[in-house]
Parts: C-alpha cells; structure tokens; sequence
C-alpha cells in the first residue's frame, strides 16, 4: 500500500471515530446523574467526550478520545430521583451547536481523504496502463 493510501484512510478512520464520539455525545444529552458520589445502584451522568485528532510520525492522523472538560454540569431538576436538597443533577456538558461541527467535519474529512483514494486509484491504473 502506498504512504498516500495510508495517510487516506487514517484520515477516514479519524473522521469515522470522530463522528462516533460526536454521536455518543449527542445520544446522551440527556443522560442525567446525581451531582455527588452516587451511591452503587444509582448510574452516574453522561461524561462528555472529545475527540483530539493528532499527527503520526510518517504521514497520517491518529484520534485520542478523552473526557471533555467539564464533563459535566449541574442543571435544575427537582422531580429527579437523585437530585440533591436544592434539586439539582449533573448533566452532561454537551453543546449540541460544536456537535453539528464535528459531525460535519467528520463527514467532509471523510468525503475528502475518500476523493484521495479514488486519486491515487486513478494514478496507479493510468501508470499500469502506460504503454513502454
């Protein structure tokens, strides 16, 4: 496989990973927790995620997928089974506006780096064609 072909489809799996932790955070949004140390059977909010894409030695892209920060945020809801004294629950710190852009620019990175192997495609069979 050629370094351009390579550096293509790492470039697809990043968008791929992107948009799946884009789409975890947006399948969440209203995954509600208590806001102290939750007792065993009690689940804890959503933590919100983001996806870091970085260089890799030789060419590529690599994606690191860690806790947003703040993962969460308190938010009103006194009728919650665990909402504290003063009705309040963690929620998570999801903002569904930066959600619909990282969801698009995983789409066009795809579409992208996916026009960069039909390229490359191109190339190789116009080079094996080449009459000597």
């Amino acid at each position: 496989m050629s370094s351009v072909m390579s550096i293509a489809i790492s470039g697809m799996m990043a968008a791929q990973k992107r948009l799946e932790v884009s789409a975890s955070n947006v399948a969440n949004v209203s995954t509600t927790g208590p806001l102290d140390a939750a007792p065993g059977d009690v689940r804890a909010a959503y933590a919100a995620l983001r996806a870091d894409q970085t260089e890799t030695a030789g060419g590529g892209t690599a994606v690191k997928v860690s806790r947003d920060s703040p993962a969460a945020t308190a938010e009103f809801d006194p009728g919650s089974s665990f909402a504290n004294a003063d009705g309040l629950v963690a929620a998570p710190a999801v903002d569904l506006t930066n959600e619909a852009v990282q969801q698009l620019v995983a789409r066009y990175s795809f579409a992208a780096n996916a026009a960069v192997i039909r390229a490359e495609d191109k190339m190789m069979k116009s080079l094996f064609d080449l009459k000597i």
